[in-house]
């Protein structure tokens, strides 16, 4: 399996993957905006994906991870936003080898650390963060507005 960051040229093989990880979180989109969404990814640079592909390059998985300063810290850092494995690419360490290249990726830019938030009810995800190092905040609660028209 490779993972590779990805660039514009990705974006066919990134699409039906972001399109089922939004149905997994049960928000899903028309392909066109999830098209555009990750166009502007790719072309402004103000995210950082990687996809992984199997031997045959079929694509099995991508991370998306967005530059954030972590203010206690007074150090940048990354929000691992997005993780997704194609169900049949599952159990077979391709989601542990996109959370290392993001990981990787985040040592090599500097930042202090990687922050991420899943569904209470996405238990083998929670599993695979805590085995590879993550500590589950207890202190912080999370929030979020939805502002009018969105």
């Amino acid at each position: 399996m490779a993972i590779t960051a990805a660039t514009e040229a990705d974006l066919t093989a990134l699409l039906p993957l972001f399109a089922g990880y939004l149905e997994f979180y049960q928000v899903p989109k028309p392909l066109g905006q999830i098209q555009a969404f990750l166009h502007a990814r790719l072309t402004k640079g103000d995210a950082q994906l990687f996809i992984a592909r199997d031997a045959q390059g079929e694509a099995q998985g991508f991370v998306q991870l967005y530059p954030l300063q972590a203010s206690l810290a007074l150090e940048s850092s990354w929000l691992l936003s997005d993780l997704y494995v194609l169900p049949s690419a599952r159990r077979q360490g391709v989601a542990e080898s996109l959370m290392n290249a993001a990981r990787d990726y985040a040592h090599a830019s500097g930042a202090c650390g990687l922050q991420l938030e899943t569904a209470k009810t996405n238990l083998a995800g929670q599993a695979l963060y805590e085995r590879l190092g993550y500590v589950r905040d207890d202190i912080y609660y999370s929030y979020w507005l939805a502002l009018p028209g969105h």
